[in-house]
C-alpha cells in the first residue's frame, strides 16, 4: 500500500508534461488576450482600401520679377521613387536611426515597445514615447491621427501587422520613404531632396541622407533650415549608427563630416516672408482655395528685397538704444510696383507684419503729404 496515491489526487505529472500543461495554460490565455485586444480596438479601424490614395494641398510657387523662385506655399509631392533608383545608403540611414530590427520583426518591436512603456510610466504629464518601427510609423501616417493616445497606439500595432502580413519588407520601406513628412511642405523623399537640397533623391550624399533620417524625429524640430546646430547634431548621430550598423564604413563617416551640407538657398535664406505672406492672402482672397499647383508671378525684385532686409536690421541695431527693435519698409517703383517689402526686422521671431497690418497714428499718416 505504500505505493497507493492519497484519495482525490491522480498520478503526478513528469517535468516535461508539466512544461506542456503550463505552455498550454498560457498560449490559451494569451490567445484569449489577442481576441479581446482585436474586439476592443479593430471595431472602428480606418478603411485601408485607400492606401494608393494621396490627397494633398496643392502648392504655390511665387517667382520675382526675373523668374527666380522667393517661396512655395503648400504641400509639395513627387512620383514615388522606386528604392533602385536610390543610393543603398538612403534607405538604411532610415533603418539605422528609425528601426535597426526593421528585417527581422513582424510589424512591432516587443522590446522597443516594453522600454517606452517603462518611460511613460515613470515620465507621467510628458508626451508619451512610442518606440515605432518603421512600418507602424507608415501604419500612422497612412490611416491614422498624430494623437498620443493608447487607443491610437493599439490601432498602430493592429495595422502594422496588417501591412506585414500583406506586403514584403522592400515594399513597406518603399512606401514609407515615398510618403513620410519631412516638414516645409514636402511628402516624401524625393520632394523632400528637391525641396532642401534642389536636386533629385537619386543624388543624395551620405551626409544629405543623415541629415533628412534624423528629421523623423521631428521635422520642425531637427529642420535644416530653422534649427541648423540641432539638425547637424542629429545627422551626426544618424552616421554613428549608420557606422555601427555597418550601413557605411568609418571613412564614409568621416568623408560626410568634411562635406559640407547646403541646404537650397530659396529655404535657407528664408527672404521675402512678409511679402509671401501678403501675397498669398491676395491670392487666396481671388482665386478661393487653389484645385491645381499654380505659379504666381510678382513684381518683386530679390536682389532688392535683400538689400532692403538689410538695411532695415542695420537701422535697428543703429537705434536699439533708443528703444527701437522693430521697423518696415516697402519700396515701390514709379509705376507703383512693389520691388521690396519688408514687415519686420526678424521673421523667425516675430511673423507680424508691419508693413500693412499694424495701425499707425492719423497725424503720423498724414505727415508725408505735408
Amino acid at each position: 500500500m505504500a505505493n497507493a496515491q492519497p484519495p482525490g489526487r491522480g498520478p503526478s505529472r513528469s517535468p516535461l508534461q508539466q512544461v506542456a500543461y503550463w505552455v498550454a495554460v498560457v498560449g490559451v490565455w494569451g490567445l484569449i488576450f489577442v481576441v479581446a485586444f482585436f474586439a476592443v480596438f479593430a471595431w472602428d479601424l480606418p478603411d485601408t482600401s485607400k492606401l494608393y490614395d494621396v490627397t494633398r494641398q496643392p502648392s504655390i510657387s511665387y517667382l520675382d520679377r526675373s523668374g527666380a523662385l522667393v517661396a512655395v506655399r503648400g504641400s509639395q509631392y513627387a512620383p514615388p521613387i522606386n528604392l533602385d533608383k536610390l543610393p543603398p545608403y538612403v534607405p538604411k540611414a532610415f533603418i539605422a536611426i528609425e528601426d535597426r530590427w526593421f528585417y527581422w520583426h513582424i510589424g512591432f518591436n516587443p522590446w522597443g515597445i516594453i522600454r517606452s512603456q517603462a518611460y511613460n510610466l515613470t515620465h507621467r504629464g510628458g508626451p508619451l514615447r512610442g518606440g515605432s518601427t518603421i512600418t507602424q510609423q507608415l501604419a500612422r501616417n497612412l490611416f491614422l491621427t498624430p494623437n498620443q493616445t493608447y487607443r491610437r497606439k493599439a490601432q498602430e500595432l493592429i495595422l502594422a501587422v496588417w501591412l506585414e502580413a500583406s506586403f514584403s519588407k522592400r515594399e513597406i520601406l518603399e512606401l514609407y520613404l515615398n510618403r513620410v513628412y519631412f516638414g516645409a511642405g514636402a511628402y516624401g523623399i524625393e520632394a523632400a531632396a528637391q525641396r532642401y537640397f534642389g536636386k533629385p533623391a537619386s543624388q543624395l550624399s551620405i551626409g544629405e541622407s543623415a541629415l533628412l533620417a534624423g528629421m523623423m524625429k521631428g521635422p520642425s524640430r531637427y529642420s535644416p533650415v530653422s534649427a541648423t546646430d540641432r539638425a547637424a547634431r542629429r545627422a551626426t548621430i544618424v552616421l554613428d549608427e549608420m557606422v555601427r550598423t555597418r550601413a557605411i564604413t568609418a571613412e564614409q563617416r568621416n568623408e560626410a563630416f568634411r562635406t559640407p551640407v547646403r541646404v537650397n538657398p530659396v529655404l535657407a535664406n528664408q527672404r521675402a516672408q512678409y511679402f509671401t505672406d501678403w501675397v498669398d492672402d491676395q491670392v487666396r482672397s481671388l482665386v478661393g482655395e487653389p484645385t491645381e499647383d499654380l505659379v504666381v508671378e510678382t513684381t518683386l525684385d530679390l536682389p532688392i528685397q535683400a538689400g532692403a532686409e538689410q538695411a532695415l536690421r542695420r537701422g535697428v541695431i543703429a537705434n536699439e538704444t533708443s528703444g527701437i527693435q522693430q521697423g518696415a519698409l516697402v519700396a515701390i517703383d514709379g509705376e507703383g510696383r512693389i520691388r521690396a517689402y519688408v514687415g519686420g526686422a526678424n521673421y523667425a521671431e516675430s511673423q507680424f507684419d508691419r508693413a500693412t497690418v499694424a495701425r499707425r497714428q492719423a497725424g503720423s499718416a498724414f505727415k508725408p503729404f505735408v
